[in-house]
């Protein structure tokens, strides 16, 4: 717990309750349980299975970030009109009086340079910067409809995750954890793996578990080193000496609990067991040598790597293994056109080389497990991109767009999604959306309601108010239930 958190604590009943001699310690952890405080008892684990609401279709949750937000109208949301009219300049309507990153003055109008299909049943629109994801149109849903207020990374980074653009609120895969807890007691129920070397934009916040227990923070896993830091028992301490040490802290931090009563001892005590647990199994649950070499291939995954194809690959093994939250963030998808890395063209086809094939593999994989059907995927940025050229590029030869919020597209698939679908519509240029708006709150309620939880009913309450991810907002957006 940050200073902040620590001081907006002392501001609570808890402290109130503790100094009258009341012990918060069970009541607490029977707030996280949803069980009977007296019942629960100091030793109940915070992340044992739990029931939600209803009985959702899917289990489990893969969330892959592509950090900087994609081109949307580069991939999924076709044009004709925009590319008829490429390098005309932006009519006044869409530009003035809006605000922009990195553009002033009047833009021009830039049509995709990528081609474009249907695929599937559904005839979902698709670009040849991502071929892997041709032959899987049948088992997508493409929202297209998107919409935010939040044009910079970090904001709307921790939007969508969070549902505030500002940091200390807990992240969606900590409301899953807190709500359903995990199936795996060995394991962390929230995992978080980073590829391309760089944390998200949102840093640990996008992960953080905010003013609920810590224990249902993400956990960052590395697929390359030591899985976690710190988790390797130091020089000259064994596996029975840490365990005796942890049972020394354990009757230390069970009579500060009693005497106390901070709900974070009881958070400590689980975490401190969770990490003696994590030791044995998930070193194992990490080492994708153990694959053959055709699962390898399909992912392009390397073992000793790390790589946005090994996060994809480990995430398959941890949700086999019971882990309820996989967040996968993959740096590098800021597409301004400042280099020629981030080219729509050549640039974009070199980047979705690294992602539509694991992504592809990761989805063919789970269908063949029999996981597929409870598991979300969830694939998307924090924004969309303009649909003219950015203005700091707009004179150079490399071809990028600016930060969009008006306007993008996310992709689900899985637990209960209905695949073969796209949903909403924006105009003809691109600007605005046309049917069927989205807002994030809205796409977050739907996530909620798909794992068996009533968004407006699974919250936590801090200094005298119920917080939820949806915050007051947030409708269902049933139509792309299957």
């Amino acid at each position: 717990m940050n200073l902040c958190q620590q001081q907006l604590q002392h501001q609570t009943r808890r402290h109130f309750l503790a100094g009258s001699g009341i012990s918060l310690g069970s009541i607490a952890l029977g707030q996280i349980l949803g069980e009977n405080s007296a019942a629960a008892g100091i030793s109940a684990n915070p992340l044992s299975p739990k029931k939600s609401h209803f009985k959702g279709k899917a289990k489990r949750v893969i969330y892959i970030h592509l950090t900087g937000s994609p081109p949307h109208l580069d991939l999924w949301d076709y044009k004709p009109e925009l590319v008829k009219r490429n390098n005309e300049d932006c009519p006044d309507e869409f530009y003035k009086g809006k605000r922009f990153a990195f553009t002033s003055g009047r833009p021009k109008l830039m049509g995709t340079p990528r081609t474009f299909k249907q695929f599937g049943k559904g005839g979902t629109w698709m670009s040849d910067a991502i071929p892997n994801f041709h032959g899987l149109a049948d088992d997508l849903c493409v929202i297209k409809s998107m919409t935010t207020e939040q044009f910079n990374h970090a904001p709307a980074e921790l939007f969508v995750h969070t549902g505030s653009p500002r940091p200390g609120r807990p992240s969606f895969g900590s409301w899953v954890t807190y709500g359903l807890g995990t199936e795996n007691e060995n394991l962390p129920g929230y995992v978080v793996l980073i590829s391309s070397g760089v944390q998200p934009n949102g840093g640990k916040n996008s992960f953080g578990a905010g003013f609920i227990p810590s224990v249902y923070q993400g956990v960052q896993c590395r697929s390359k080193g030591d899985p976690v830091l710190y988790l390797s028992d130091p020089k000259g301490m064994d596996r029975n000496m840490r365990r005796s040490s942890l049972d020394a802290l354990k009757d230390l931090n069970e009579q500060a609990a009693k005497d106390f009563g901070h709900p974070e001892t009881l958070t400590r005590i689980a975490q401190y067991e969770l990490a003696f647990r994590m030791q044995m199994a998930v070193p194992e649950v990490m080492d994708i040598s153990k694959e053959n070499a055709k699962t390898l291939e399909a992912y392009g995954a390397k073992p000793g790597g790390a790589s946005l194809a090994n996060n994809c690959l480990l995430a398959r093994r941890l949700t086999e293994q019971g882990v309820r939250f996989v967040q996968l963030f993959d740096w590098g998808w800021d597409f301004h056109g400042t280099n020629p890395k981030e080219d729509i063209r050549d640039g974009l086809t070199t980047k979705c080389a690294t992602m539509d094939k694991p992504i592809a593999a990761l989805i063919r994989d789970l269908k063949e497990r029999g996981l597929f059907d409870e598991t979300l995927i969830i694939i998307g940025g924090e924004f969309g991109r303009t649909p003219f050229r950015e203005g700091r590029t707009s004179k150079g030869k490399v071809l990028g767009r600016d930060h969009f919020p008006n306007a993008y597209s996310m992709v689900i698939a899985g637990g209960g999604a209905r695949g073969g679908y796209s949903h909403g519509e924006t105009d003809e240029l691109g600007f605005s959306v046309a049917r069927d708006r989205v807002h994030v709150h809205d796409l977050q309620a739907t996530w909620m309601h798909l794992l068996g939880f009533d968004h407006e009913k699974l919250s936590y309450r801090f200094q005298g108010r119920d917080y939820r991810l949806t915050d007051v907002h947030g409708k269902v957006v049933k139509a792309v239930l299957a």
